[in-house]
């Protein structure tokens, strides 16, 4: 493996301890641009550019097409379309038979004149530069049978129907005792329905894929979450046995769900360097990104509560209709939150999906938790104010002992831990109890908070530690770090489990041939891949030990090994001690190496496992014009053992501000007429940047939780997505007066119900 993939801290005194702020171990090669993303690589070749051009209809068939002139053109060397490309497998059904299949199906490109969707990809251009290729493409001539589609799930005549499961299996729907007849008698109800949009992932780095061919086997260089899904994706799609098929992938500049599966880019690569026997290089421009990586589906959830005198819920009810791909199904699993999360005896959630001619939806940060809480959250804060409670006080009412649904234990469960020490900490006592009351020159101020839940996965895995004769260990998996820190947890799992210094572990990440893993991905990542090294250094714990006591060239041989301890880069043992260098030396000059996995216990069965959190944001709306601002945040976790405090903040910021942009200024607009994405970047795609966000905090609460995993760690990455948009709108609602639910909150559905003077 090149050295660039292999990352290790720098020298520092003493043993690292799980749990402590470290510093990214990976933090100068980022900053140095040493770091080498998916279209960065150097080959020993010099590679081909190649360019993807797009249909510029969303439905129908290409009639015509003319080619010549850009294969004429300077520096071109292939333009491949559905005439030339090499044979591939058919897409196959809208569903695949298990949710496994969804991740490594094969996802065929070029293979015919028929148009899914607007930009997919029509013909690929390799030429010697990208700016020849890019050139070359807009020679291409291109007449269509347009057709008629759909591109509005809202419309009166759209295809709605019930899906036989949701995202990651989860059941259709759920329902519990009688809601109808509970909501009709209860005393207090609430129905309202929120309306979400499209919204687009806009990792910083775009897709990109670099493909080599050696014979009959592949290199594919590029960017992505989870490597397993691209080597099974291309192998199916290439028709090459998944051994055949090498990824790798060291860095990776944001994925948030976008990087999970096979993509136009990596196939096209990976076709056009096997014609041309030659690498080429293939990257998805931002335009292309929003039409061909995926996208969270526009929503419309309408969500029943109904309460006694006393606030305690009668009867929930959640259902979510949301748009998928007509040539392969996405189901978001909106209302599945809602399942867990509050107490009622009688229940219903719903899922209905409206078939529209575009690509397919895909897993965007917190799929289900981050658009579902959007709506119950904003849900419970309204019947808050028609009871006349304090939100906090609701929830506190509704606190479940068990799973509402699975009638379960919950591993463990500390939501109103957070909203107490939240309160306390944002002073939500002085919040402004009649919307629109206070003030501050031309700002109107308001308070909003939010629960967060986010289920707990553990994903299957494996990872190899190492250490050699002078003590230094190194960690292998084919794990993937996209911005979270991966590289540096590892190291610091190894380090305190082995009882060595940070410095003395270096961590190999992102290559297909090594240990598989489940990738990061549903909060999983850190959880998942710590528990692979945690087992790996207990097995290789044991090694050592065990050679220490039996060989003969140790000075602990005959030794009982039981009590044995591993600290300050020493096998300790009472009050005597060997520095492990010195005695692996010893007795395995060759090193050793083991190996360790992860696996999901039956506690995932017989617990409810989550993570919570409550969040709390005060906004200033300009009466003049409607604008709302964040003026700052609060967000109070309880998300099991803290790997690394500094790390987790990070991640944790990240979502809240995700869900500031979801609340107030993200929305993918897609043109009802022609089926296009018209906002199709970053200049028109509103993102929060620095100026939006003034202040956020972070407090994590002491929790460790066993019943996951030996670490008592839980799934951090999409947390802080889930309810943060909730607490915003809430508190634009408190500023104002004026609750919008369809989302983004922007000016103009503020301003016209704005007080004058």
């Amino acid at each position: 493996m090149a050295q660039d993939h292999i990352v290790q801290a720098k020298s520092r005194a003493g043993a690292t301890a799980i749990g402590q702020p470290e510093d990214r171990i990976d933090s100068v090669l980022k900053v140095t641009g040493s770091a080498p993303y998916g279209y960065e690589h150097k080959l020993d070749r010099a590679p081909a550019y190649g360019f993807i051009l797009g249909a510029s209809i969303a439905k129908g068939r290409i009639v015509e097409i003319d080619t010549g002139d850009a294969e004429r053109a300077p520096g071109v060397s292939l333009v491949m379309t559905h005439r030339n490309a090499p044979s591939q497998p058919s897409f196959g059904p809208a569903v695949t038979a298990t949710v496994p299949e969804v991740f490594m199906r094969a996802r065929p490109v070029l293979v015919s004149e028929l148009v899914r969707y607007h930009d997919e990809p029509v013909a690929l251009v390799v030429a010697e530069t990208f700016e020849e290729a890019r050139g070359a493409a807009g020679l291409i001539r291109l007449r269509y049978a347009s057709e008629p589609g759909a591109f509005d799930p809202a419309a009166p005549d759209a295809e709605i129907y019930r899906p036989e499961r949701t995202n990651a299996g989860f059941a259709t729907d759920s329902t519990l005792g009688d809601f109808d007849r509970a909501f009709a008698q209860a005393p207090f109800k609430f129905d309202a329905v929120y309306v979400t949009p499209f919204e687009s992932h806009n990792p910083m780095e775009p897709h990109a894929a670099i493909a080599e061919w050696d014979g009959d086997r592949l290199t594919v260089h590029t960017s992505t979450q989870t490597l397993a899904n691209i080597q099974a994706g291309l192998a199916n799609t290439l028709r090459i046995p998944p051994q055949n098929v090498r990824v790798i992938s060291p860095f990776i500049g944001g994925g948030f769900g976008a990087k999970l599966i096979v993509h136009p880019e990596t196939v096209c690569a990976a076709l056009a360097a096997r014609v041309l026997g030659r690498p080429v290089k293939v990257a998805l421009t931002r335009q292309q990104m929003f039409a061909n990586a995926g996208h969270r589906p526009a929503m419309s959830q309408r969500v029943r509560l109904s309460a006694n005198r006393d606030g305690r819920l009668t009867a929930i009810g959640h259902e979510v209709t949301s748009s998928t791909s007509r040539f392969e199904e996405f189901a978001e699993q909106s209302a599945v939150p809602t399942r867990a999360l509050y107490a009622a005896a009688n229940r219903r959630t719903t899922h209905r999906l409206a078939r529209l001619d575009i690509n397919r939806g895909e897993w965007m940060r917190a799929p289900g938790e981050a658009s579902g809480l959007l709506a119950l959250e904003c849900a419970m804060d309204e019947l808050a104010e028609k009871l006349g409670l304090d939100p906090i006080d609701l929830r506190v009412r509704n606190e479940p002992e068990r799973d509402p649904e699975r009638n379960v234990a919950f591993s463990s469960r500390n939501l109103i831990a957070c909203m107490r020490d939240g309160a306390e900490r944002f002073g939500w006592r002085d919040r402004p109890v009649k919307p629109g009351s206070r003030r501050q020159g031309r700002k109107l101020i308001g308070y909003g908070m939010a629960a967060a839940i986010r289920a707990n996965y553990l994903g299957p895995g494996s990872a190899r530690v190492a250490i050699d004769a002078l003590g230094q260990v190194t960690v292998k998996a084919d794990m993937t770090d996209i911005g979270t820190g991966t590289y540096t947890i590892l190291a610091q799992v190894a380090a305190e489990r082995l009882g060595v210094a940070l410095s003395a572990v270096k961590v190999e990440l992102g290559d297909s041939r090594l240990p598989r893993t489940a990738g990061s991905g549903g909060s999983w990542g850190a959880s998942s891949s710590s528990t692979a090294v945690h087992n790996a250094c207990l097995i290789l714990r044991e090694q050592i030990a065990s050679a220490a006591a039996s060989h003969e060239r140790s000075p602990l041989r005959g030794a009982n090994m039981s009590e044995a301890r591993f600290e300050g880069g020493e096998l300790r043992l009472g009050s005597r001690s060997e520095n492990l260098a010195s005695l692996l030396a010893r007795i395995a000059p060759a090193g050793l190496t083991a190996e360790g996995s992860a696996v999901r216990g039956e506690t995932y069965r017989t617990y409810s496992q989550h993570a919570f959190g409550a969040h709390f944001a005060e906004v200033a709306v300009d009466i003049d014009t409607g604008e709302a601002r964040l003026r700052r945040m609060l967000g109070v976790f309880a998300a099991g053992r803290i790997l690394n405090p500094k790390l987790a903040r990070s991640q944790i910021v990240g979502g809240m501000i995700w869900g500031v942009g979801a609340a107030l200024m993200e929305e993918t607009v897609l043109d009802p007429r022609h089926g296009h994405f018209v906002n199709h970047d970053l200049a028109e795609y509103h993102v929060p940047v620095h100026a939006d966000v003034p202040s956020i905090e972070v407090i994590f609460l002491p929790e460790e939780d066993d019943k996951g995993n030996p670490l008592g760690a839980k799934g951090i990455g999409e947390l802080g997505n889930c309810g943060a948009g909730a607490a915003v709108a809430n508190a634009v609602y408190n500023a104002t007066g004026v609750r919008v639910r369809k989302f983004p909150i922007t000016l103009d559905k503020i301003f016209p119900e704005l007080p004058v003077g």
